[in-house]
């Protein structure tokens, strides 16, 4: 029997504030996190992504106060990523109530701390996240630093290490793609399928449901990160709650304005969609939409 398609909103931090870019640049406020983790997992997600996306730039992970209320809130996997530089700090983000850490600029710079995680913490907790952009012949190749740093390694072979030193799931994020609504890079995430046994979460570019199934059926994703469809979608059906003291881009915001490249849907369109589509996934009723509105 065929396993269940997972559904995993993806929510990319910075400081207290959910954000949302293109191509991981000029990032809009979109509110609180924490707002919409709880709305998404009372809606049917079977997972949750918290990504601090600027963590690795400044050397550190804040994310311990968001993780231990999400913990108390929700009650499906919670995975973190961003900042996690040693066993340490992977043991301080699951004490606080994350089940998975997601490793990506510290595998690239200490392979070895794959292994090493994995083997105290199972390697069911690691997911490694890697960040991908097609160069003109064709090839993928890793960057690090929201596709800011080139790492020297190609894509598909760092894929293959990673499982070897004991990585439990693949997240690949095609640079070129988030943010824009153009869909995933079915390629990229195929030939990271085909390259390894475990399972691999695609990532970046879903602007339409016909994305999600594309990358389902021929990219050979075992689950999805979905971002932008899901949150247009929140806020176009509920108020958004603002820090009083939130700082950055919060104009999209304020504008009431919808990115045009992006059919916004909740989960039950897009688990009803996939379904119809042949995909298995955890059913959810439709009245489960309405709850928390």
């Amino acid at each position: 029997m065929p396993k269940n398609i997972r559904i995993i909103p993806r929510l990319d931090i910075k400081g207290p504030n959910l954000v949302k870019g293109i191509h991981l640049e000029g990032l809009r406020v979109l509110g609180k996190p924490e707002q919409y983790a709880r709305y998404y997992y009372e809606t049917g997600a079977d997972e949750l992504i918290y990504m601090d996306i600027v963590a690795s730039l400044y050397n550190r992970n804040s994310l311990t106060d968001l993780i231990m209320k999400t913990a108390q809130e929700t009650f499906i996997p919670l995975s973190v990523g961003g900042g996690l530089r040693t066993i340490e700090d992977i043991k301080s983000v699951l004490r606080s109530g994350a089940d998975k850490v997601c490793l990506n600029t510290a595998a690239i710079r200490n392979p070895n701390i794959i292994r090493e995680a994995s083997r105290e913490f199972g390697s069911s907790t690691i997911v490694v996240s890697i960040e991908a952009m097609m160069q003109q012949d064709g090839q993928y190749l890793v960057y690090t630093d929201n596709g800011r740093e080139y790492t020297g390694l190609e894509a598909i072979e760092w894929a293959k290490k990673a499982e070897e030193l004991g990585a439990g799931e693949i997240m690949i994020t095609s640079v070129d793609r988030e943010g824009t609504g153009m869909g995933y890079d079915i390629a990229l995430t195929r030939s990271i399928a085909e390259a390894v046994s475990v399972p691999v979460i695609a990532c970046g570019g879903a602007g339409m449901l016909e994305h999600i199934d594309e990358v389902i059926a021929k990219g050979m994703a075992d689950a999805v990160a979905v971002s932008s469809i899901l949150h247009y979608d929140y806020i176009r059906h509920h108020q958004v709650e603002l820090d009083v003291s939130v700082e950055g881009n919060v104009e999209f915001l304020e504008s009431g304005k919808r990115f045009s490249c992006i059919q916004s849907a909740n989960l039950y369109d897009i688990k009803s969609y996939l379904f119809m589509k042949g995909h298995p996934c955890r059913y959810i009723s439709k009245g489960a939409v309405s709850v928390g509105e």
